[in-house]
């Protein structure tokens, strides 16, 4: 069976890496699977994603898209693609794909059509294209149970559609019990590390948790916030750091290639974000023995489950994000349970293998799928 998998792009992120990994993960199970990037191939140093596709032997096609100007002639291209592919089903990830893949994945054979919905989303303007776009799909797959109730229920997608298949995440790369210390990553050796991983922008609330940090630190006194990750908001937070005194306890990294030797000279990760869908920094965290502190925004309380009364706040509650920071932090025994247990939730509940097997089972269902089915994890 010939998958097309088409997304926005292919930069180092949570949800490119997953799609990846789906890519490679699919061909032992009998598919042949081609990637179709919206955007331009990443540049040399960002382009390891690419290049794990590349050895796999998975055809990878650059549509080029830089500019929502280019958005027809971008249509048009992965239109013609996907007509001289005839692939037998199109998997979308992604707002973007996933709104030109349903206009382009049409014609008098058309292939089985699903769609890849990864974060709740608060932008209505978002919400109704996306959902309307959707509307040509056989499936919408949702990365957790929150954003398929937000799809179903706020952004109006078809309900009858809609279904859950959670990340998944290669334990293998994230050895049991790995400890590194901060000189090995490359970071002050006297120094304890409260780790930040992801995207600089607005959802990610790296700001709020900037402007908690005078009262964190006066409590962890041997404690910095290292801030990895790139994004249109880095000026502007290391210059709110230097406003309010604390740029010489917050180490901005820009992108780093080694999240998980991070994680493993890491005492926690913070996830302050104000909308999620499901964090990938949650579940490598997660698989790396480590204790979390993060919002309740979606996804994260079913990753934890019931670990999650200890390591989550509601969004926007600073006291609450503080103390719970300066709890776990000042407890090594208490973040070492509480990262061995978050470990063996991982490996019970969202390995990378049983992710693929989920995507497996839904393509070969094939057009059987259009209709009503039971959802793998109930309806949402």
């Amino acid at each position: 069976m010939r998958i097309a998998l088409v997304i926005t792009e292919l930069d180092p992120g949570g949800a490119e890496r997953c799609f990846v990994n789906l890519a490679i993960g699919l061909r032992p199970h009998g598919f042949e699977t081609a990637v179709y990037s919206l955007a331009p191939r990443p540049v040399a140093d960002r382009d390891m994603l690419v290049r794990r596709l590349e050895e796999a032997s998975i055809p990878v096609h650059f549509l080029g898209a830089r500019s929502i100007w280019q958005t027809p002639a971008t249509f048009r291209r992965l239109r013609r693609l996907l007509a001289g592919d005839r692939p037998d089903v199109v998997q979308t990830f992604l707002f973007h794909a996933n709104v030109l893949g349903s206009c382009a994945a049409r014609g008098k054979n058309r292939p089985l059509l699903i769609t890849g919905v990864r974060v709740a989303d608060p932008s209505v303007w978002r919400q109704r294209l996306e959902a309307w776009t959707s509307r040509r799909a056989d499936r919408i797959v949702c990365v957790s149970r929150d954003v398929a109730d937000f799809c179903g229920t706020r952004a109006g997608f078809p309900r009858d559609r809609l279904l859950v298949i959670p990340n998944g995440i290669d334990l293998a790369g994230y050895p049991a019990g790995r400890r590194l210390t901060p000189g090995q990553v490359g970071l002050p050796e006297d120094r304890r590390v409260l780790l930040f991983v992801g995207r600089l922008h607005p959802q990610k609330a790296v700001d709020w948790l900037i402007g908690l940090a005078p009262r964190m630190f006066d409590r962890l006194p041997h404690h910095d916030l290292v801030v990895a990750g790139d994004g249109p908001q880095r000026a502007e937070l290391e210059q709110l750091a230097a406003r309010i005194g604390v740029s010489d306890r917050i180490r901005f990294l820009g992108h780093r290639a080694d999240v998980a030797a991070l994680l493993a000279a890491a005492d926690l990760l913070v996830l302050p974000s104000r909308w999620e869908g499901m964090p990938n920094a949650v579940l490598e965290a997660m698989a790396s023995s480590r204790p979390v502190v993060a919002t309740k925004a979606a996804g994260v309380v079913e990753l934890l489950g019931p670990l999650a009364d200890r390591q989550t706040v509601e969004i926007g509650d600073g006291d609450a994000l503080t103390n719970a920071i300066i709890q776990i932090a000042d407890q090594p025994a208490l973040a070492a349970e509480l990262g061995q247990a978050n470990r063996r939730r991982v490996s019970e509940e969202f390995s990378l293998e049983r992710m693929i097997r989920a995507y497996a089972q839904l393509y070969r269902t094939g057009r059987r799928l259009i209709g009503k089915v039971a959802l793998p994890n109930g309806s949402p």
